[in-house]
């Protein structure tokens, strides 16, 4: 069976883009699959994919690269009707409500058409039109499955498939380095200044901690001014990006995410995929569904940052609580491994074909 995986970019950042090329790579053991990037930015993506996966680009943005035509979004969505009109797949799995809907549009009706969902569609009419031409729509947590069902009333079922983690061997935290981490992009939607600020207390009473930020974007500078502000040069660090997120918390202790809008928590995964403990905001859709106080981490009231440097430092004071918490943060994420996301998605495409 062929399957076809279509990104914006195969080459960003992300945590879906993360999410999509571990589950290529996971269906790439028994079967023909390629990644279909729209747009090509770099000469190798930045997270790792299997070696037998097939990866293609639509518009090869890098710079250097002469182009026919024009660049711009006409062009772009010309050559995106192209190539849908000509796919040759078995199954295509969409990753954004807009590729989902121009799949519903213009892929021939034999091609299994899935819709792979995580966030929400900026503009729902186009979403509500042309969804019912699709086969299924798959999101990762429960909360979304509820909200695109009520967003596609008269289209098709949603479906639950979580998230697929890398295939291991996964490093596993010690638990003993005084090291609290954090990962993803810098935007302001990740909210990185209220865990600086959280942090500033947990300096206060605990100089030995230091809190090591992973990843990069629009941010930086404002975060930068922020640490200089509250004093904590010496405390906070800015550690880059990484293809190695998962190594990076295998050597922290707890990992905080305090983001506004997490839909995905894959870095909440990764975390408990290295036994680490996570404090989180309960506001956040992805880890309020991953995380559980008491058993694999501390999830805290939204917008609460006293509170929440509250219990960092609860977890810092108290180790056995801590390594407690690791193992059931290894346990939460059985159901994640390639191996077994990779099954419930050939289950879901049988009964779908």
């Amino acid at each position: 069976m062929k399957i076809s995986l279509m990104l914006p970019s195969a080459y960003a950042m992300r945590g879906d883009v993360r999410s999509t090329l571990n589950l290529a790579t996971a269906l790439a053991e028994h079967h023909e699959v390629e990644v279909i990037s729209i747009r090509r930015q770099k000469e190798k993506p930045f997270f790792p994919v299997g070696s037998n996966v097939l990866l293609r680009s639509v518009v090869d943005a890098r710079p250097g690269v002469r182009h026919l035509l024009p660049r711009g979004q006409v062009r772009t969505e010309v050559a995106v009707w192209r190539l849908l009109r000509s796919l040759r797949s078995d199954v295509l799995i969409t990753t954004r409500p807009a590729l989902s809907v121009q799949a519903a549009r213009h892929a021939p009706r034999e091609v299994l058409r899935i819709a792979r969902e995580w966030g929400r569609p900026a503009v729902p009419a186009p979403v509500q039109k042309f969804y019912p031409r699709l086969d299924a729509v798959v999101t990762a947590t429960e909360s979304a499955k509820e909200e695109w069902t009520r967003l596609v009333r008269s289209g098709p079922n949603v479906h639950l498939v979580p998230d697929a983690l890398p295939s291991g061997p996964w490093p596993r935290s010690r638990m003993d380095n005084r090291i609290v981490a954090a990962g993803g992009r810098w935007v302001a939607a990740k909210a990185y200044d209220r865990l600086i600020r959280a942090f500033a207390t947990v300096a206060d009473k605990r100089p030995d901690w230091r809190l090591r930020l992973y990843g990069g974007g629009p941010e930086e500078r404002r975060l930068r001014a922020l640490v200089g502000e509250l004093g904590l040069h010496n405390h906070v660090y800015f550690m880059g990006t990484t293809q190695d997120l998962a190594g990076e918390f295998a050597k922290a202790s707890i990992v905080a995410t305090t983001s506004r809008t997490e839909d995905l928590g894959m870095t909440v995964l990764e975390a408990m995929g290295c036994g680490v403990p996570v404090v989180a905001f309960d506001g956040t859709r992805g880890p309020s569904e991953f995380v559980a106080t008491g058993y694999n981490g501390v999830l805290v009231p939204e917008g609460e940052e006293g509170l929440f440097a509250g219990a960092l430092l609860a977890l810092i004071d108290d180790e056995r609580r801590r390594r407690s918490l690791a193992a059931g943060a290894l346990e939460s994420t059985a159901r994640h491994t390639a191996l077994d996301v990779g099954e419930q998605w050939e289950k879901l495409i049988a009964d779908l074909r």
